[in-house]
């Protein structure tokens, strides 16, 4: 994926970035909730660790990758349509954006910070734009692509959480904001959640990794308690009156983990994958390792339907990413192109001038079957 790079003059990028985003703000007013977004940590046997998410929405979100270089300006989203929070990029960064805009729904940085943004809906709750700092405040799809290129650790960002506010910039004929929460992890290994409710960031520490949508990561918690039982390792046989019992197969222990893409059922599902997985190195085997785990909670077309016979806004699963932390590789794989592709961080100029981006465009061309290779090990008759 060779990036083709997007040049904005210096006293272009403001108006233009602030228009795009506006632009944001209308286009997810209208989409039906995506709901299906499902994010994990894994831990590699050499104290490295992998961080994979899929993307959920129900129309094109027309994703490209992107590197942020370093000392990048940037001017949040204020109050009333004035600037917000200005800040340059600390650290370079990699991820996907939406819709052009040079800020990332999902993304690492050049120290391995990672993370990304979720639905969140019926939960989210912003801060009054009215009573905010207009110097402190920030859009809701513009936190990630702040706390990716100005920190190093999930410390870090925690730390730094007060002096910022994410504020409901919805326009007055629209009415909503879009509703998020987000997801970041370090190098470490070390995980948090920040969501937004009723007007303040609640942060929780995640030792989990592991992150769906509504409701609140602590409800998710206390939800854990309805699955103690629940093992990777087969159930044992029981005995009854002299009469043994085995179970029909492989998978017993798992007997009872829901498999529908609801959020609570989704996060006991990737909770179960992640922590039951067999620790490999970091680097390529991980990332394979994540692959098969995000491939668990893809949404084809059409499976969720918002309504019977509704196929007008079909929710599915646009792209997963895989971020591994120690190598600062970044993968992904869209709904049309299933090929892990990957980017190498480090090898960009992370000290340029502008944003590199490139679009997702499928390599359908797959290559030719071998069928003599294969052939000639039946021999010929």
């Amino acid at each position: 994926m060779t990036p083709r790079t997007l040049s904005l003059p210096d006293r272009c990028r403001g108006a233009l970035r602030r228009t795009l985003i506006a632009s944001l703000a209308s286009a997810l007013a209208f989409v039906p909730p995506a709901q299906a977004c499902t994010s994990f940590l894994l831990r590699t046997s050499d104290g490295g660790a992998v961080y994979g998410r899929t993307m959920e929405f129900g129309f094109r979100l027309t994703s490209e990758a992107i590197v942020i270089p370093r000392q990048f300006a940037y001017t949040a989203t204020g109050p009333g349509g004035k600037p917000g929070l200005v800040w340059s990029s600390k650290y370079g960064a990699v991820g996907l954006n939406a819709f052009g805009l040079p800020v990332l729904t999902d993304g690492m940085n050049e120290k391995g910070l990672a993370g990304g943004i979720l639905y969140f809906p019926g939960y989210a709750g912003y801060a009054d734009p009215a009573t905010t700092d207009a110097a402190k405040a920030l859009a809701p799809w513009e936190f990630l692509t702040w706390a990716l290129t100005s920190f190093a650790t999930v410390a870090e960002v925690k730390a730094a959480l007060a002096g910022v506010a994410i504020i409901d910039v919805a326009q007055p004929n629209l009415g909503i904001t879009p509703p998020f929460h987000y997801t970041l992890h370090d190098a470490s290994g070390v995980s948090i959640v920040v969501e937004p409710v009723n007007g303040a960031l609640k942060v929780y520490d995640n030792p989990l990794g592991v992150m769906t949508n509504a409701p609140t990561f602590d409800w998710h918690l206390t939800n854990l308690k309805n699955y103690v039982k629940i093992s990777p390792v087969n159930a044992e046989a029981i005995t009854i009156d002299g009469v043994t019992i085995p179970s029909f197969g492989q998978g017993s222990g798992l007997l009872g983990i829901p498999g529908d893409p609801t959020p609570p059922s989704r996060f006991i599902r990737a909770l179960g994958y992640a922590i039951s997985a067999k620790k490999l190195p970091s680097g390529e085997q991980s990332v394979r390792l994540a692959e098969h785990i995000l491939n668990n909670f893809d949404i084809p077309m059409g499976f969720i339907q918002p309504g019977k016979g509704d196929y007008t806004a079909l929710e599915y699963t646009q792209w997963s990413s895989i971020a591994e932390l120690t190598t600062k590789r970044y993968y992904v794989k869209t709904y049309d192109d299933q090929v892990l592709r990957g980017i190498d961080l480090m090898s960009f100029d992370l000290d340029a001038k502008a944003v590199a981006s490139a679009a997702l465009e499928p390599n359908l061309a797959p290559p030719p079957l071998k069928f003599d290779k294969l052939q000639s090990r039946f021999g010929t008759r």
